[in-house]
């Protein structure tokens, strides 16, 4: 085709169910597919599933290869998971997911760690449901006390109520006791730590009351306090999914072993003991093991896992090729540069972790309010306990007055302020199709000013279109469509697309073969035809991606095509613009191709030809002047550059490795709701701010009350509720 192009390994195939069923990738995108690998099983990455159907159709293939017991795909983690025989080998299973369409990559299970299920989110809404039940039942014991029950009986029932209460805490407290325990290590405070001394300044002041028949008794407080707090932090957790270091994906990414070629013969062995000067068979359809040469053979290169390049390049001796490069069509013989750690997917692995840990140093609103507001209330409810005890000698009073000042200082209003919001503005966004990930990521996306977009896969769907296909002769088109059909190279797609959908049937053609690098040939009516590169062909290769045309004794026709740009482009950028943000297009595509499309789009600062370490840099540059910078990006290229942004989003049809460094993530393929995702994390934050402000105003009034005694632990608990539902009741005013 292209002098760049020809032959790439099957891409997603079309998907019918992916436009009737989006509500079923939604769910299974919020994590209610998420499964373990299993010890031992076989592991595939399949970055073009999208629905119920893709699911179907990829087990049933690979249930059906030989020696399979069975294969389960989640669609989340766009992973299958196979159970086989020990000689069942994962380039066979790639090529059975291959041929119905599919593109796959054998992934590493033990670079991958175990937390694909939610045990975190269990573990919150298990102890929430036990703090809810004792709460109900606390407060029905407490009501008939308030009713008037008195002496021998209103003991009874604070001895019950205790029973309840202080096991349930127990259980139910942990993240709070835990947490407050590892700042106070540390020498430090955090939110935790004045939450848990409330409650159990609360638990110790009822026991003692109700030791000594006292009339008060606040387990109620104690238990209500622990299960609004346990409903904030699960709200927290769910704004979050529980997702692999983007670090560990590009690991996992590494093919494992390598076919060595010796004096003896070919053997398997660990790409670790892979040294310089090491020969290594690459079949076609394979993943480079290691960084290398080509020292026997031609095929054609998918460069696009790891430089964004559209379309395949050709690949011929003496050609240096990287680990993560696909192998398309014929076999090569590899001579070993680097391998293991030393290789330049390893090295990117590495700017992704170093990327992530500067990134996770954000510190959120809600950390910077607890660093002010915990020791201001440790020192009141001290200084309150103190003053009393010292005015009045009556240590129960001076210890009811500092569990009330600790209780009513809206530790609950605080820890909803933000869980509250980003869960409202989760939900807002979620509707438009965007998947929030990270707790921060609303915080930081209001905080953005410059974008920048990667082009392949991103505004583009990678994907090329024939241009002008009613221009070409019928004749011409059926042809070259015959031609195609022994190709799953992406301009034979469209070659195969574009006729179809002109209704011309394809040529029937004899000997039928496709040659590595170069493109099909075949025989019709007794003439050779070829479809592919222009030097193949024999003319002289153009600016445009094209696939030339040749029959014996015929002038060559030239197919021209173009990247289609992904639906809602245009709206994004202009969007984004008209938000006063600064929009940058950077692309390991070729030059021309970038500048035409920038201009398209309205773009004017544009990199071309940007490698991986590239693009992260260039978004440190930006970080560096001042600048928070969104990354748009879906690839390996990418995944540098989204760890290292202020934040960042990815397509749901991005790479493992990139969905998990991305805050966000599109469930469709409109980008164009990028803005909206904009415009609505600068709505939560000023929610959240409106709810400190709330939660402030509430202390200041309060806080005085209970210090002054005229607050039972009691009251202050009811205080503390009120302000906890206004600041819930704000958060809702986002939808």
């Amino acid at each position: 085709m292209s002098d760049s192009t020809y032959s790439e390994a099957p891409t997603a195939s079309a998907c019918p169910a992916c436009d009737v069923t989006p509500m079923a990738r939604r769910l299974a995108a919020s994590g209610a597919l998420d499964d373990l690998p299993e010890r031992g099983a076989l592991m595939l990455s399949l970055p073009g599933v999208h629905c119920a159907l893709c699911i179907t159709t990829v087990e049933r293939a690979l249930e059906k290869h030989p020696g399979v017991n069975s294969a389960r795909v989640n669609l989340t983690l766009r992973r299958a998971t196979v159970e086989a025989e020990p000689d069942v080998t994962a380039e066979a299973l790639v090529g059975a997911v291959n041929n119905v369409g599919y593109e796959a990559h054998e992934l590493d299970p033990s670079a991958l760690s175990a937390t694909a299920t939610d045990r975190q989110g269990r573990e919150l809404l298990m102890r929430l449901a036990v703090a809810g039940f004792a709460a109900m039942n606390v407060m029905l014991l407490s009501v008939a006390v308030w009713s008037g029950a008195a002496d021998a009986t209103r003991d009874l029932f604070h001895w019950i109520s205790a029973a309840i209460a202080i096991p349930a805490i127990a259980f139910s407290g942990q993240p709070f006791f835990r947490n407050a325990w590892a700042a106070l290590k540390h020498g430090r405070l955090n939110m935790d730590v004045p939450i848990t001394l409330a409650i159990l300044l609360a638990l110790g002041t009822s026991l003692y009351e109700t030791a000594h028949s006292g009339e008060h008794a606040y387990f109620d407080a104690a238990i209500s306090l622990t299960f609004f707090l346990l409903a904030g932090r699960y709200l927290d957790h769910r704004t979050r999914a529980i997702a692999r270091s983007a670090a560990e994906e590009l690991a996992a990414l590494e093919v494992a072993r390598a076919d060595r070629l010796t004096e003896a013969g070919e053997e398997t062995v660990d790409v670790g003991i892979l040294v310089p000067g090491d020969r290594i068979r690459v079949r076609a359809g394979g993943r480079m093991p290691v960084d290398g040469v080509i020292a026997e053979g031609t095929s054609e290169l998918d460069r696009s896992l790891l430089t964004g390049e559209t379309l395949p390049v050709f690949a011929e001796p003496g050609r240096v090729v990287s680990a993560g490069e696909v192998n398309l069509t014929g076999p090569l013989v590899v001579e070993v540069t680097a391998a293991g750690k030393d290789s330049s997917l390893h090295r990117m692995a590495d700017l992704v972790a170093m990327a992530e840990t500067t990134r996770n140093r954000y510190t959120s609103l809600a950390d910077k309010a607890a660093g002010l507001y915990a020791p201001g209330v440790h020192i009141l409810s001290l200084v309150a306990g103190l003053g009393w005890y010292l005015y009045t000698g009556d240590a129960r009073l001076a210890i009811n007055i500092a569990a009330a000042v600790l209780i009513i200082t809206c530790p609950c209003a605080l820890g909803l302020a933000v869980p509250a919001v980003t869960t409202a503005a989760s939900g807002r966004l979620f509707k438009k199709g965007m998947l929030i990930k990270s707790g921060t990521a609303l915080e930081r996306l209001a905080e953005i000013d410059t974008v920048v977009f990667d082009k392949t896969g991103t505004l583009t769907l990678g994907a090329p279109e024939l241009e002008a296909a009613e221009t070409h002769a019928r004749a011409d088109l059926a042809l070259a469509a015959g031609l195609a059909q022994a190709s799953s190279h992406p301009l034979s797609k469209a070659l195969r697309e574009a006729a179809e959908q002109a209704g011309v049937a394809p040529e029937p053609m004899d000997e039928l073969v496709e040659v590595p690098g170069y493109g099909t040939e075949g025989r019709w009516q007794g003439k050779r035809v070829r479809l592919g590169r222009a030097s193949w062909i024999g003319v002289e290769p153009g600016q445009q991606t094209s696939a030339f045309l040749s029959v014996d004794g015929s002038e060559p026709v030239a197919f021209r095509f173009a990247d289609r740009m992904r639906p809602g482009a245009e709206e994004a950028v202009a969007g984004l613009r008209a938000a006063g943000l600064r929009v940058e297009l950077i692309s390991g595509d070729a030059a021309p191709a970038v500048h035409a499309f920038a201009a398209r789009l309205g773009i004017e600062d544009v990199m071309a030809e940007a490698l991986p370490e590239e693009k992260a840099a260039r978004v440190a540059a930006l970080s560096e002047e001042g600048r928070h910078v969104l990354m748009i990006g879906d690839g390996l290229n990418d995944t540098a550059a989204l760890a290292a942004a202020h934040a960042s989003v990815s397509p749901a049809s991005a790479l493992d490795a990139a969905r998990v460094a991305s805050d966000i993530v599109l469930l469709g393929e409109d980008i164009g709701t990028v803005p909206a995702a904009v415009t609505t994390s600068r709505s939560a934050v000023k929610r959240i701010k409106e709810n400190f402000t709330i939660a402030t105003v509430y202390n200041f009034i309060a806080v005085p009350i209970a210090i002054a005694g005229w607050a039972t632990p009691l009251a202050a608990a009811l205080a503390m509720s009120a302000s906890s539902i206004t600041v819930s009741l704000n958060s809702l005013r986002l939808k």
